[in-house]
């Protein structure tokens, strides 16, 4: 078509179709659940799909996404609240900031949102430790970005890299990887990656932006908690890790034990992440429920306000599916997978790239996620021995870069650290890009000995 090969038609018309969904979802503000569907739908025409196969081709995506992640989704956000209600996040923070003291205290701010942020929403997490950062700013007198950097960077870095976080979990689909191995890799980039981001670049950063926090801000979130209504740091901590230890131990039997066994085929049950997550969710009713006092009449209302706000990202995961299935089905993906090959391009640096140009592009995360794993996912196939586990960490670690003004969280940090635009970008933009860049570096890394 137009004197050029199918598959160079087809890499055009994928370039095109991504360059559309950029500009429905920036320039005319289209919403990305939206956006996604034109996208798909188009892709499915032009790309010369049979008429009838294109609606049945998102269909697959948007339910084999669903089928898992949403679930995963729903449990996550119901343990997040269960959490949030009754102060555990607070006493992680706390306890941590005791045993650190005032003159590490960044390091605490860093730890705790790295522990708490594993089950919760980079947005939930934010908004339940933000009081933390004010408190602990006025107790010390230590600078606001000096502490809330380190937080931002904890929160960010297992938001996107741990599973079950949905960037991730996401990648985890696509890639066909193993979550057990998937948590384990991600944790061992996260943490020095949060570290470098948060409190070292957070020292550094507040010596030219101490910040200057909102007094009516302060006034609202800076109230001291009453610590004996907290449940204890040890019970908060064996709820919250419970599926991550449970999916690890999966992951352990199944190195251990020969296919087949009694024991690893009840502990490839016991630690899906569907199953890890509904038991850290029943154990979190007694531990942050009936044990804080907590009735069942009020339990029931809280689980059920929580899932209300995931509603457009679970709708955005499905449509974001749907999109990557007609990237697979049209033969896109297979002509970007040769083109990978020949160039000889490392696929664990292609798929940070294409998640980063997205990410860069549309502001969200987790359609840099989707978009950019269905676009790499056919390398996978055409390269012998690449580590699907780290082909989702850099998928993941592409899509924290350079958040600007068209990403919502770029808003979140600015008003709620009272920052201007460019104090904005000189904190929190660099944070992001250099959580991106150092995770990708610890990736490759790890690359050459896994």
């Amino acid at each position: 078509m137009f004197g050029m090969s199918h598959e160079s038609y087809l890499l055009l018309d994928a370039v095109v179709t991504i360059i559309g969904l950029i500009v429905l979802i920036t320039r005319f503000k289209v919403h990305p659940f939206i956006a996604l569907i034109i996208a798909a739908g188009f892709l499915g025409l032009t790309s010369g799909m049979p008429v009838d196969k294109i609606i049945k081709a998102f269909q697959d995506g948007f339910g084999g996404v669903l089928g898992f992640v949403g679930i995963i989704l729903a449990l996550g956000t119901m343990l997040g609240k269960m959490m949030a209600e009754s102060g555990g996040a607070d006493q992680i923070a706390q306890t941590l900031i005791r045993a650190f003291g005032k003159a590490k205290v960044q390091w605490a701010m860093m730890f705790a949102a790295f522990l708490v942020g594993i089950p919760l929403f980079f947005e939930i997490g934010f908004v339940l430790l933000i009081p933390l950062v004010f408190i602990v700013a006025r107790r010390t007198g230590v600078s606001l970005i000096k502490i809330g950097i380190p937080l931002l960077a904890g929160l960010s870095a297992v938001h996107g890299l741990v599973p079950p976080h949905p960037g991730p979990l996401l990648a985890i689909g696509v890639f066909g990887a193993d979550i057990g191995k998937t948590i384990l890799y991600g944790l061992i980039v996260a943490l020095p990656t949060a570290i470098i981001a948060g409190p070292i670049f957070g020292t550094f950063i507040a010596k030219y932006i101490p910040g200057n926090p909102s007094q009516e801000l302060v006034d609202q979130l800076a109230r001291e908690t009453d610590n004996k209504s907290l449940p204890s740091f040890s019970v908060t901590l064996i709820t919250v890790l419970l599926p991550v230890f449970l999916m690890l131990l999966k992951t352990f039997a199944d190195i251990a034990l020969p296919d087949g066994h009694a024991i690893r085929n009840w502990m490839d049950m016991i630690g899906h992440p569907i199953t890890a997550l509904l038991l850290a969710l029943l154990l979190s009713l007694y531990t942050f429920g009936h044990r804080q006092g907590i009735g069942s009449k009020q339990i029931l209302k809280l689980l059920d306000a929580s899932l209300a706000p995931t509603a457009a990202i679970i709708l955005i995961i499905g449509a974001g599916g749907g999109f990557k299935q007609m990237l697979v089905t049209s033969g896109v993906g297979d002509v970007i997978g040769h083109m990978a090959v020949t160039a000889q391009i490392n696929p664990i640096l292609l798929a940070w790239l294409v998640a980063a140009v997205i990410r860069v592009a549309t502001g969200s995360a987790t359609v840099a996620t989707i978009t950019g794993a269905g676009i790499v996912v056919p390398v996978v196939g055409m390269i012998p021995g690449v580590n699907r586990e780290l082909l989702v960490l850099a998928t993941g670690a592409g899509s924290l870069i350079l958040s600007h003004v068209n990403d919502a969280g770029f808003w979140l940090v600015k008003q709620y650290f009272n920052m201007t635009v460019a104090e904005t970008f000189k904190t929190w933009t660099a944070m992001e890009t250099i959580l991106s860049v150092v995770a990708l570096i610890f990736i490759m890394l790890l690359s050459l000995v896994v």
